[in-house]
């Protein structure tokens, strides 16, 4: 069972002004509720595996639950590696059969995440596979990846052209003001818009990506603490940020912690109103349907991206 690369998704997106949505992916209620909400908005998808993701469940199994997802609903589904942090995950990632790799350089010093990126753009596209890359530093938490705000810092425009020229890298990961996890901003939420501008017009043929781009849905965050969680003052991105990116060249927006979110907060209320249940997929089956109806208002209402497949 193949999948395709992100490459026709993109170009397609390039000249409108959606994104496709990538959704991060642990387990196989997860996986169902997205590529449900995707066909029903007959939309295009991504679904990526983080490091953390493929500890967890195990490569074999993500391969195979996505695989399934490709027989059980006919979508055309990008599979990508979320945040690779060397060659060899990415080499093996796209041994696995993954067709979009991330390689995250963007920790070490420019001359080197460039040599790095290279390097990984050599092998993947002798294979076939698409390769994202990452500069600038975005705070906040997300599996192994921790930034702190001191030491997150914002794309360079003219660094961002002289780093895609050098590399050959198919799309690229930009810094604009979002951060990983479920506490974006401290006070009012800001997003660099007059350098990401800056950015596409430098790069107008390029694919920008952003990370951390989750709104942490405030009614998500209420359930949670309606029923026994403790998530105070959680703030994402809003919503019309995420529109108004897309019409600066962003193609790809990342979500991760709005689906966990959207799972956790339905599970803790159906295991407090029914004490009374065991069975797994008593609250598991109403977390699928959550996560769908929030990945349709994303393609929907957010994304822009209903109807494009």
């Amino acid at each position: 069972m193949a999948f395709v690369t992100s490459k026709e998704m993109f170009a397609k997106a390039l000249k409108s002004d959606y994104a496709v949505g990538a959704f991060n992916v642990n387990n196989m209620e997860i996986i169902q509720g997205i590529v449900d909400a995707a066909k029903a908005e007959d939309a295009p998808l991504i679904l990526q595996v983080s490091a953390g993701a493929r500890k967890y469940a195990r490569p074999a199994y993500l391969l195979k639950l996505v695989e399934a997802a490709i027989l059980d609903t006919g979508l055309d589904i990008c599979l990508h590696l979320d945040h690779g942090e060397d060659f060899e995950i990415c080499k093996k990632c796209v041994d696995d059969g993954f067709t979009s790799v991330m390689i995250d350089g963007s920790k070490y010093p420019f001359e080197e995440n460039i040599a790095l990126t290279k390097q990984v753009v050599e092998y993947a596209h002798a294979k076939g596979v698409v390769v994202e890359a990452e500069l600038g530093k975005l705070a906040g938490i997300e599996d192994n990846i921790k930034v702190d705000a001191r030491s997150a810092t914002f794309t360079d425009p003219d660094e961002a052209a002289e780093f895609v020229e050098r590399t050959g890298v198919d799309s690229l990961a930009i810094a604009i003001g979002t951060s990983h996890g479920a506490y974006k901003f401290k006070g009012d939420p800001y997003l660099d818009f007059e350098r990401l501008e800056k950015i596409s017009k430098l790069l107008p043929n390029t694919p920008l990506v952003l990370h951390g781009a989750s709104t942490v849905l405030p009614e998500f965050v209420a359930l949670c603490n309606k029923y026994g969680g403790n998530i105070p003052g959680a703030k994402g991105v809003p919503e019309d940020m995420i529109r108004t990116a897309a019409k600066y060249g962003v193609c790809k927006v990342n979500i991760d912690t709005d689906l966990r979110l959207a799972m956790t907060a339905e599970i803790r209320r159906y295991l407090v109103e029914h004490p009374e249940d065991f069975d797994p997929r008593k609250y598991l089956g109403p977390a699928r349907s959550a996560i769908q109806a929030m990945v349709q208002h994303k393609i929907k209402n957010v994304l822009g991206s209903s109807g494009k497949r």
